[in-house]
């Protein structure tokens, strides 16, 4: 494979990327064009077609951050790639490059890794990236919090809707974009993104997401009091039964706002969904701890896969 013809993502990609996705639909949180594309200068992702399969790779990635096993900045960042058969392709890809390595690989192509005979001459790894496992929950006990275990939750959510009977929530349309897009800035100011290189790079993520509202043609809701806006998120159908959730802002000084717009959002958008993947934690603690209170169904977990020494 030539990866000097690989190309960046740009919006008019976004059907191709949609066609492969829905011959072949995804299970981990990345790979929608929504979040590829506003993500798309943090990873410096190229794509390119090869043997019918999607190819995303990014060899700028490990040059500036350390989570390659290798421990090389020269090491080639692969995605899963997105086909009929990204076994065959992965292992093909192992033989031809040298200096690869595949991240947020999902369980299932793992299993099927496992069992091939070509693993162990090509000297092929795999290891847990727990970090990067979504989370996914049933969708309705998200809208019910019925239970014991989400009894803070909805103690929460409870609260809000007891303080704020006069809230109001919206789906996202052309008219709220800037809406969303100066609570946005607010969030920002009062979280102090700019002492942190992350929140600057969600923050020209969601830009992104943003700007391209139209073309991108994700889900939202907006939640409002009177004329303040105080909470928004943004998602989008991840397969046919799950819907997955990009972005979710609140101002923390409303009590249960996060609880409430992630709850109306459940009940409004994505219908048809039965499950919600929340993406990951990325290590961090405390989102680790905040994912977790939700109680979910199952884990999609992710390894990295990579050339033993």
């Amino acid at each position: 494979m030539d990866l000097t013809k690989g190309k960046s993502i740009e919006i008019e990609d976004k059907p191709l990327f949609d066609d492969y996705f829905q011959k072949n639909p995804p299970e981990i949180s990345e790979l929608t064009f929504t979040n590829l594309f506003i993500w798309r200068y943090y990873y410096n992702f190229k794509f390119l077609e090869w043997k019918n399969h999607l190819i995303l790779f990014s060899k700028d990635y490990f040059k500036t951050r350390k989570e390659s096993v290798s421990k090389s900045k020269e090491t080639i960042l692969v995605y899963p790639p997105i086909g009929e058969d990204p076994v065959q392709i992965i292992l093909e890809l192992f033989e031809s490059l040298k200096n690869i390595e595949f991240h947020r690989v999902p369980n299932s192509i793992i299993e099927n890794l496992k069992t091939n005979a070509l693993v162990q001459p090509l000297r092929i790894g795999w290891k847990e990236d727990r970090n990067n496992w979504d989370y996914v929950y049933e969708k309705s006990k998200l809208i019910e919090l019925s239970g014991r275990k989400l009894y803070l939750k909805r103690r929460w959510l409870k609260r809000f809707l007891e303080q704020h009977p006069d809230f109001q929530f919206h789906v996202i349309s052309d008219e709220w974009v800037e809406t969303c897009r100066k609570l946005q800035i607010e969030w920002c100011d009062m979280n102090e993104c700019r002492l942190s290189e992350d929140l600057m790079e969600e923050q020209r993520a969601i830009t992104e997401a943003l700007d391209h509202y139209t073309e991108l043609k994700f889900r939202g809701g907006l939640l409002n009091l009177q004329d303040k806006s105080i909470a928004y998120t943004f998602g989008e159908l991840l397969n046919p039964n799950t819907v997955v959730i990009h972005i979710e802002k609140a101002l923390k000084q409303y009590e249960g706002a996060y609880q409430a717009i992630n709850n109306f959002f459940c009940k409004n958008c994505c219908v048809n969904a039965i499950f919600v993947n929340r993406e990951q934690d990325i290590g961090d603690l405390g989102l680790r701890q905040a994912k977790e209170s939700y109680v979910p169904h199952h884990m999609v977990e992710k390894c990295i896969v990579y050339r033993l020494i």
